[in-house]
């Protein structure tokens, strides 16, 4: 099922994003989508120093500083500055998102996330699998069967404990309904429907992200906002 995202989090059957703040609490994909297939590559990318500067972005300064800072080009993402934290900050794509998302093509989408070093070595590889899987041209089924595959195989390290990412930038483009969104965090675990985190619950922080819930990644992925961008401005939660 898509969803969409409730800009408000006083409602306590709130149900969140992905990793770009996805759509659809009920919303069926619509047959006149604009986004229908995937778009030509080059509307997917950005000239390196405005995709450096989004990628770091991701995190305060602090972190994405001495992080490195990885692009998409044609045949894949690139190392563009080696950084000395263990962090890697990325701008992720719109398929990043489920895949019954009715913008999973839209090339405008934007995701800056900054991971830790766990993340790095345990979920990271997962968005580089999905990349080269889209820029090799493969179908939506054809992805999900080759990222079962590469569970299977186990040909991405099992998850970490405390894995985690900054999505704080205030540049995001998180879909033509969500825009900027709202700066926060996320921590990744084994599958769960959320209940043993307290996730969307009445008066509770944590969100259960849909990104990964029915997709072959077997990851859950818990989201808590927090009131700042990554520039240190106000970012009230209302």
């Amino acid at each position: 099922m898509s969803r969409n995202i409730v800009a408000t989090f006083s409602n306590p059957t709130l149900i969140l994003l992905t990793a770009f703040g996805l759509a659809g609490v009920g919303q069926a994909q619509d047959s006149k989508t604009p986004y229908a297939k995937i778009a030509p590559i080059d509307q997917y990318l950005m000239t390196e120093s405005a995709e450096i500067a989004l990628a770091r972005s991701a995190a305060p300064a602090s972190i994405s500083g001495d992080a490195t800072i990885v692009v998409l080009k044609q045949h894949g993402y690139e190392t563009a500055v080696k950084g000395k934290n263990g962090f890697v900050c990325i701008v992720e794509r719109s398929w990043m998102s489920q895949f019954d998302f009715p913008e999973f093509w839209n090339p405008k989408m934007r995701g800056p996330i900054c991971f830790n070093p766990p993340a790095v070595r345990s979920v990271l590889p997962f968005t580089y699998k999905r990349t080269d899987m889209i820029l090799a041209g493969l179908s939506k089924p054809q992805i999900m069967e080759r990222l079962k595959q590469v569970v299977a195989k186990k040909e991405v390290p099992a998850l970490e404990p405390g894995a985690m990412c900054y999505m704080m930038s205030r540049e995001a483009n998180l879909g033509d309904r969500n825009g900027h969104w709202h700066p926060h965090l996320m921590f990744y675990g084994p599958r769960t429907d959320g209940a043993d985190w307290g996730a969307d619950l009445h008066g509770s922080p944590v969100m259960l992200n849909p990104q990964f819930q029915n997709a072959p990644e077997p990851l859950a992925t818990l989201m808590v906002a927090v009131d700042q961008w990554s520039d240190g401005t106000s970012a009230p939660i209302h």
